[in-house]
């Protein structure tokens, strides 16, 4: 009787309301591929890129998800490692969140080279003093390792659990899943460290460029900090957006709590340094590049705003909410911290990005602003659609969530 109850499926809705659901996220993803075709046949031109704007859209798209996907490494590092038992309950949609990120951020990728089919090339002639090969290479390896993670949920699908060979293949991944949890640990910590270093040294920008410790500027480790911080609140969001959806109870209270509790934590922490770094920022970098904070904002669409916005309204506040029990134990203030950490985190990726070109480097030069084509639109949105249409397909014929059925018997 108890194998029965294991066995069995939780209730999922008609195929015609599954269909439903996903037939707006298709069409998205339609739009993406036609953006990708038109830039992969007509070339980066249907794009507003150029030799002012190198990195663009795209590449806050990509910059942004894979910080979000932090939360599948830091959540594994934390269940394997750690030995954080409880969070076993949402450690396969952490896994399955953590895949669409990196496999989106790499089809990207593929389109943003202009030549995806010479994409091997930065393996094969790799620029050892490049901290992209450093990233292309973490990326690509971490992937292969989240694929790993990925196969073990995708085999205990009902069907695929009837078939003998299969069934001992999957058992046998989990009982190694704390090597993979080690190993993505490792990768994603340099490539995390290695996007934000690569700003650090930009020596000639003094809006991007910072100080260091040995070898490495602080925002190496201002990434790594900033993405283990909002990934985990970008998997407690996943997962009560399932929730309110399917209308079921889907993970246990206490791993909900103690990922935000761990994620207070590290942004309380991160904040700090942040907070420091801005301040070692203004009166340490720009007075020895000859200028003054609001030079690099008194022109252009990127404000003085956006600071306030990331580090106040986005950054201590949330890191308040989350460190007080009381406050993130009530839903909608767990929420609004969960919702206001991602958007910091985007806001950081999007500064650091665009506004760090935007801003002159010669007296001559003049402030710039960057706008989207659509195609460059629709490739960015393609990525949200995939994620949503595998994300569904996910929870619809795999175990994404063990506890489902023991917290909805009643």
């Amino acid at each position: 009787m108890e194998s029965t109850l294991i066995h069995q499926e939780p209730k999922r809705c008609s195929t015609r309301t599954f269909f439903l659901w996903t037939l707006p996220w298709i069409l998205i993803l339609g739009w993406g591929g036609l953006s990708a075709f038109l830039c992969l046949w007509k070339g980066l031109n249907q794009t507003n890129m150029s030799n002012i704007f190198a990195f663009a859209l795209w590449i806050v798209f990509d910059l942004g998800v894979i910080a979000l996907g932090a939360g599948a490494f830091f959540t594994g590092f934390l269940t394997y490692i750690i030995g954080k038992k409880e969070l076993k309950s949402i450690i396969n949609a952490a896994v399955i969140i953590g895949f669409i990120c990196y496999s989106g951020a790499m089809a990207m990728l593929g389109i943003d080279i202009g030549q995806p089919l010479r994409g091997w090339f930065i393996f094969w002639h790799a620029n050892i003093h490049s901290m992209l090969v450093e990233v292309s290479f973490c990326i690509t390896c971490y992937l292969s390792v989240l694929t790993i993670e990925f196969l073990p949920i995708i085999l205990e699908n009902k069907k695929l659990e009837e078939i003998r060979g299969l069934r001992l293949f999957g058992h046998n991944l989990h009982e190694a899943m704390a090597i993979f949890a080690a190993t993505g640990t490792f990768l994603s910590f340099f490539h995390q460290g290695s996007l934000g270093g690569m700003f650090g040294v930009m020596h000639a920008r003094p809006f991007a460029a910072r100080g260091g410790f040995y070898i490495w500027p602080w925002t190496f480790f201002l990434f790594v900090l900033s993405a283990i911080a909002a990934g985990p609140c970008f998997t407690i969001l996943c997962t009560k957006l399932t929730e309110k959806l399917t209308r079921k109870k889907l993970v246990p209270d206490d791993a909900i709590q103690s990922l935000a509790k761990i994620s207070g934590w590290l942004l309380s922490i991160y904040m700090i340094l942040k907070i420091a770094d801005t301040l070692g920022w203004i009166y340490g970098i720009l007075p020895k590049a000859g200028l003054r904070l609001m030079d690099c904002y008194k022109e252009g669409p990127y404000g003085i705003w956006m600071l306030i916005t990331e580090i106040i309204i986005c950054g201590i506040i949330p890191a308040i909410i989350l460190m007080i029990p009381k406050a993130r134990k009530k839903m909608p203030w767990l929420i609004t911290a969960s919702i206001l950490n991602c958007i910091g985190i985007l806001i950081n990726r999007f500064v650091f990005i665009i506004v760090s070109l935007a801003i002159p480097v010669m007296p001559f030069d003049r402030f710039w602003s960057y706008v989207p084509t659509w195609q460059e639109w629709g490739v960015g949105l393609a990525i949200i659609a995939y994620g949503i249409i595998v994300f569904s397909v996910s929870y619809r014929y795999l175990p994404v969530f063990p506890k489902e059925r023991e917290l909805n018997m009643a």
